[in-house]
């Protein structure tokens, strides 16, 4: 990895697009209500303005740097960065989208990750293969602690496409079968701490997935959420540093949270909810790192 890269490694970074063109103008998941949003465009796209720039804030403040894919015409999530690639020790794995509304993303996103490398941010980008979907972070979650990949399948990622995230990073990859569509992505209901701790909802996952997370989380290290907590995108969180960034979280989570030392920060998210997208969906890491890369830094 380039010198820039391994420095700017000394704090968490996060690839972004700013909500200039957000909107919810089709539907592609339960969530979505274009003719709800039509009806109040003006106030929901001012509303979804002050929501992202409040969370571009809380993370600033919270010690990390921010990269950006610029906004385009007529790609309205394409302010869900998660979704651009899987990133892990200087690699990308550029996205393929289920969904013909947001395969017009993928140029975008590849752009934006050659320009990354060639400024020495990323090492390497490289491409699914063609009859393969993952639609990138969003359904690939890198656990710091289990030094592994959660990968989610069925409603939008292929399953087949594990075995290329193992292959492409050498780490293993789990993959979580999504049994409900509200839950159509892997960070909507699922978040993988660095402490070890594990945020999920259980009902998202058929049994066969819910019994792989039990097997390799221990039960203290389990927070199951109630589906009011998981329909208000509690596990949709950005965490690092012992911070916990979310739209919001009831008291009981809180708790649950800040008794195993983080800090929770809640900055309201409901404009992108009306899409299906909260505070994880807005951001996607550029700095994870695995375990054997750690090792070769330090060296």
């Amino acid at each position: 990895m380039g010198a820039a890269a391994r420095d700017s490694m000394t704090q968490p970074r996060f690839l972004m697009c700013r909500p200039q063109h957000f909107a919810v103008s089709y539907s592609i998941n339960p969530w979505m209500d274009p003719q709800a949003w039509a009806n109040s465009d003006h106030a929901l796209w001012g509303a979804a303005e002050q929501e992202w720039s409040a969370l571009h804030k809380a993370l600033l403040d919270v010690g990390a740097t921010i990269e950006f894919v610029e906004p385009k015409p007529d790609l309205p999530d394409l302010v869900f960065t998660a979704n651009a690639a899987i990133v892990l020790d200087g690699k990308a794995l550029l996205a393929r989208f289920r969904h013909p509304e947001r395969q017009r993303e993928e140029p975008v996103f590849a752009a934006a990750f050659h320009k990354l490398q060639s400024h020495a941010q990323i090492e390497t980008v490289a491409e699914l293969p063609n009859h393969l979907r993952l639609e990138g972070a969003g359904d690939c979650i890198w656990d710091e602690q289990r030094g592994h990949f959660w990968m989610g399948c069925g409603p939008r990622s292929d399953r087949a496409a594990a075995d290329v995230v193992a292959d492409q990073f050498g780490v293993d990859c789990v993959a979580l079968e999504l049994a409900d569509p509200s839950f159509y992505h892997l960070d909507t209901a699922f978040c993988a701490l660095p402490s070890g701790d594990v945020i999920y909802y259980p009902g998202a996952f058929v049994p066969a997935a819910h019994s792989a997370i039990e097997e390799r989380v221990a039960p203290a290290q389990r927070i199951a959420l109630e589906r009011a907590d998981a329909m208000s995108f509690s596990a949709n969180a950005v965490s690092f540093d012992h911070c916990l960034v979310l739209s919001s979280c009831t008291e009981t989570l809180r708790r649950k949270v800040e008794e195993r030392g983080f800090t929770v920060i809640a900055t309201p998210l409901h404009a992108f909810q009306r899409s299906g997208g909260s505070a994880c969906c807005l951001t996607l890491r550029l700095d994870h790192r695995s375990k054997k890369q750690m090792r070769r830094d330090d060296n």
